[in-house]
């Protein structure tokens, strides 16, 4: 017998004095208050079985899990545990054992301490040692931690009024909790903020981190019990997330914290640097000097800090800003150490400094936190990394908060709330607390000021810019002699920093586009580039990278005398890495009027030339792109093309492409809801679409039900792959009742589809006299959805094609089907019925009902359970079905003498099948003869599949001439049968004699 799985656990567990239990717990409780959320019922019954709740106990904990506060009735189930004592801990413990297999988080835990046993307990009692100082660092640590609150309490937020440019708060006051994962989801991601992440938070709430990503707590990143590494002091930590996240932010507040002493007490000292500022080091340095640059206070005491190198943490933040390369790979590893930074003192390279930290070959035994976006997280794959995390940003009523907190009149913040919320592109962005603030800026005017029209509103991302610079020009329009001249030397130096992947600027790169740094130190100009003072340089930034890309945009409807645009446009197009994504759905935003009109009053009228030009461009390469074959990145262009034709509201245009092409693909492509909503909007402008491929794109409910509202456009819909589900499918079903709707082809194959659906799906197709096409393959219907088919079949008298293999309708569902296939006015050509457990029982009927279709031209029954006994009536299925051109046959128990009568069937001359698959079918040398004799006439024959069973050497005259005499023949399976390689080679012979022909052996 199998050791028992659980034997591990239960045997620690038995062990486990009460002690260390009760600290077990502690330490492991945020991520038990995760993985028990699911499982709040099933725990508290155990534990009110064995009498350590109360009934009313139990009626309390479910009755909080019932009203979906799942979060709060875990948090309250650990704490009456917890009151309760000893016994009653072990108890818990002892049914998460039981509950685990049916709890993924769970489960996660308990091998986490399968593996680690009681190091935990270790570990708490090393970081309550840890947080003892020498006295005679007190007095340092006192001042570090006081300078370093100074530095990080309050938070400073930009505005674009003239009197007011910089709000500051409280940091504790601004702060928003943001949900941090412990995982990082796709570290190779190239991405883009306004690319990134769109799919829908509250999905991921819902599926993902309720039941597998577990939520870890910035405060928890090193006294955690994530850490893959073993559980003593010492250890990196990187965090992820997209621009604007707030990865700054959260660094600020893991600062602010520990200098009031409220989080990390095993750490003495914390030191926090930036990468933006280690570039401005162009000299050798060591880590003493790099901390007295910034702490001078500490003098002569560093030497004593190195002496406990647990009690540091160091922080760095954002990497992926570093000009510098750090090579993490295994050949580093094995560098000579002189030329390797492993001592506080030792003179090297700031990035030498970085990696001696990260890697624990300088102070082993401190612990490193890095922030990084996703697109240079690459770089830390070989990195020694104990914990990955990934900022998932807002998620739910978070959103809702931050405009709360941003207005501080209410009513304006549930309006302009409102007004985003009903927006389904601006919602989504919502996740990030940059796009929060950019649309706080752009929006909070038109429902503040009376002379702003909210029909005006705006309702794409272009628009939404244009009236944020718009704001800036408002307010400073006095101080402005040219802005058109100033936007447009400030839009080239943006269109160049995107072309070299450039968001940090210098005093010299403002001279070089004259943009006189003077000018800079008031005036409008600083609303649009920030000012960044380090300890070494000066350096200028977009508020946000969209904000550049914007700019960049702008100024190429500024030009006096543009040269030919469509060219430059062309080459950023042909850029696969994303870097002009934004910048390109921008230019064809402007070429609205919508998006131009807030901005004309400031900067005159667009050259009508440009916005030609930028019109005919999108045209050319949407028509273009439609009609090639695509490979992915193809698919990725023409889904970024979409979303310039969203922006551009242009309905003519849409008409003039979309709505002329025959195909749409983008299958494979991850689309997200703000993917959904842009195809969406293009498709309404279009009178009907030819085909729309959506396979394999992982359309999740809030993106289908963006769509719902075009999909009735789609003659030829594909949505094989998608994982849609019963519920989902509904919102599709909804769809196609539409009465404009004329679907012609419809693919739901592998969508997870059950028989709840069946009825819904029936409805909706029954009336649709223009569908000829049904694909439902591998899903899991059964004999109680065949009177559903039954209906559809029998209404839908326009079908020709229908796929249900690789479902589970057995013998007496395809019994019903073939009631329905009998009626005279049933003209199906194609039926595919593999792999529904069907066996002998339904041979008769099957054969029945087919025979007298002299529409049907292809059968496949592959991967069933027919036998020899099936025989007889598929003879006279192939006898009298003389439409017949493909049946397969493939995987099933026909053995010789099935397979000998079927030849028997085959000698018909009115028989004129072109695809025959038998692979698999028990046949051996016995039937060969026969098979051959039967096939060697057929001059309609291109394929034989004959895999998998077990001919051997005897049968090959005959095969040889079968394939001799069938002229027709193009290709031949042979492959796992019991030939010699004498055999082999002779059948391969055929080959080279017959060029068109395909001989397949191995």
């Amino acid at each position: 017998m199998d050791a028992d799985p659980d034997s591990t656990i239960i045997e620690f567990l038995t062990e486990c004095k009460t002690y260390h239990l009760f600290w077990l717990t502690t330490f492991y409780q945020d991520r038990l208050e995760q993985a028990i959320e699911e499982g709040v019922d099933g725990v508290s019954s155990l534990l009110t079985y064995k009498r350590i709740f109360s009934g009313k106990e139990h009626a309390e904990l479910t009755e909080v899990a019932k009203k979906r506060n799942r979060a709060d009735s875990s948090k309250l189930l650990l704490n009456l545990v917890m009151e309760k004592g000893s016994q009653a801990q072990r108890v818990m413990w002892e049914s998460f054992v039981k509950m685990r297999h049916g709890l993924p988080k769970l489960d996660k835990l308990l091998k986490t301490i399968e593996e680690h046993g009681s190091d935990p307990v270790h570990y708490m009692d090393n970081v309550r040692s840890l947080s003892e100082i020498p006295s005679h660092l007190k007095d340092v640590q006192q001042k570090h931690k006081e300078s370093l609150r100074v530095q990080t309490e309050t938070l400073r937020v930009n505005t674009i009024l003239i009197k007011e440019k910089v709000k500051v708060f409280q940091l504790i006051d601004r702060y928003a909790e943001l949900t941090v994962i412990s995982t990082v989801r796709d570290r190779t991601l190239v991405e883009h903020e306004l690319l990134a992440r769109g799919r829908d938070h509250e999905e991921w709430r819902e599926k993902h981190l309720r039941r597998e990503l577990e939520k870890i707590r910035a405060d928890k990143l090193f006294y955690s019990s994530f850490s893959q590494r073993k559980f003593n002091s010492g250890g990196t930590a990187a965090v992820s997330g997209v621009p604007g996240i707030g990865k700054t932010t959260m660094v600020q507040k893991i600062v602010y914290d520990w200098a009031i002493g409220k989080i990390y007490p095993e750490f003495q000292f914390v030191f926090s640097f930036k990468f933006r500022d280690l570039n401005a080091i162009n000299c050798r340095i060591n880590l003493k000097s790099l901390i007295l640059d910034l702490y001078p206070y500490f003098g002569n005491v560093l030497g004593e800090l190195w002496k406990n190198p647990e009690g540091l943490l160091f922080i760095f933040d954002g990497l992926d800003e570093f000009k510098d390369s750090i090579d993490f790979s295994d050949s580093r590893r094995n560098t000579e150490p002189p030329l390797m930074c492993m001592d506080p003192d030792c003179w090297c390279e700031v990035s030498d400094v970085v990696y001696g930290l990260i890697q624990h070959k300088l102070l082993p035994g401190c612990s490193v936190l890095v922030t990084s976006r996703p697109i240079a997280l690459h770089l830390l794959e070989k990195a020694e990394i104990s914990v990955w995390a990934e900022i998932l940003g807002f998620v739910g009523d978070d959103r809702k908060e931050y405009f709360n907190r941003f207005f501080e009149d209410q009513t304006v913040a549930a309006a302009v709330f409102k007004h985003v919320e009903e927006n389904e592109i601006l919602y989504t962005m919502c996740y990030n607390p940059s796009y929060c603030w950019i649309l706080s800026l752009s929006l909070g005017p038109f429902f503040t000021e009376k002379d702003m029209k909210q029909q005006q509103v705006p309702k794409t991302i272009t628009q939404l810019y244009s009236y944020y610079i718009y704001n800036i020009l408002k307010n400073h329009s006095r101080e402005i002699e040219d802005p058109r001249d100033v936007l447009l030397k400030l839009g080239e130096m943006a269109f160049t920093g995107v072309s070299e992947k450039k968001i940090v600027f210098r005093n010299g790169d403002l001279i070089q586009y004259n943009l006189q740094p003077s000018r800079f130190l008031s005036g409008f100009l600083m609303e649009l580039l920030e000012r960044d003072d380090s300890v070494h340089s000066v350096f200028y930034t977009f508020p946000h990278l969209t904000i550049q890309e914007f700019v960049a945009a702008l100024a190429q409807f500024l030009i006096a005398h543009p040269k030919n645009i469509q060219n430059l446009l062309c080459e950023a197009h042909g850029k696969e890495d994303g870097r002009f994504e934004i910048f390109l759905r921008f230019v064809a935003g402007l070429s609205s009027p919508q998006a131009a009109q807030p901005l004309v009053k400031f900067l005159s009228p667009f050259l009508h030339q440009t916005t030609c030009q930028v019109i005919e461009w999108v045209k050319k390469t949407l028509i273009n792109l439609a009609g090639s074959v695509m490979d992915h990145s193809g698919k990725r262009s023409l889904l970024m093309m979409m979303h310039c034709l969203f922006e551009s509201q242009n309905k003519a245009l849409a008409q003039a492409t979309v709505g002329s092409v025959k195909i749409l693909n983008f299958d494979g492509l991850q689309l997200t809801p703000i993917d959904c909503v842009v195809l969406s909007h293009v498709i309404g402008f279009c009178d009907s679409i030819k085909e729309l491929r959506l396979r394999e794109c992982y359309i999740h409910c809030e993106g289908l039900q963006r769509l719902a509202s075009v999909l009735h456009k789609c003659h030829i819909l594909r949505l094989r792959g998608n994982d849609l589900e019963d519920s989902r499918v509904r919102i599709v079903c909804t769809a196609l009742k539409n009465p404009d709707c004329e679907i012609e082809r419809l693919e739901l194959g592998h969508n997870g589809l059950t028989d709840s659906c069946a009825e819904d799906l029936a409805s909706a197709l029954s009336t649709k006299q223009s569908l000829t096409h049904l694909d439902l393959m591998s899903n899991s219907f059964t004999d109680e959805s065949a009177p559903f088919l039954f209906h559809l079949i029998q209404t839908c008298k326009s079908l020709r094609e229908i796929v249900l293999s690789e479902n589970k309708l057995g013998d007496s569902g395809v019994r019903l089907l073939c009631a329905a296939l009998k009626n005279p006015e049933c003209k199906i050509e194609r039926l595919g019925l593999a792999d529904n457990d069907l066996s002998d029982s339904c041979a008769e009927d099957l054969a029945s009902a087919l025979s007298s279709k002299q529409s049907l031209t292809h059968l496949d029954l592959e991967a069933n359970s027919f036998t020899e006994q099936s025989a007889p009536f598929l003879c006279r299925l192939i006898q009298t079905c003389k439409s017949l051109q493909d049946i397969q046959f493939y995987v099933n128990k026909l053995g010789d003498s099935g397979v000998k009568l079927l030849s028997a069937a085959l000698k018909n001359p009115d028989c004129k099948i072109e695809r025959l698959g038998l692979g698999y079918n028990s046949l051996s040398d016995s039937c060969a003869e026969d098979l051959a004799s039967a096939l060697s006439t057929k001059q309609s024959l291109t394929y034989l599949d004959l895999g998998g069973n077990s001919f051997t050497d005897q049968s090959i005259p005959f095969l040889l001439h079968l394939i001799q005499t069938c002229k027709s023949l193009q290709e031949i399976r042979f492959w796992s049968n019991q030939f010699s390689s004498s055999g082999r080679r002779q059948l391969a012979s055929l080959q080279s004699l017959k060029p068109n022909l395909r001989v397949h052996i191995i």
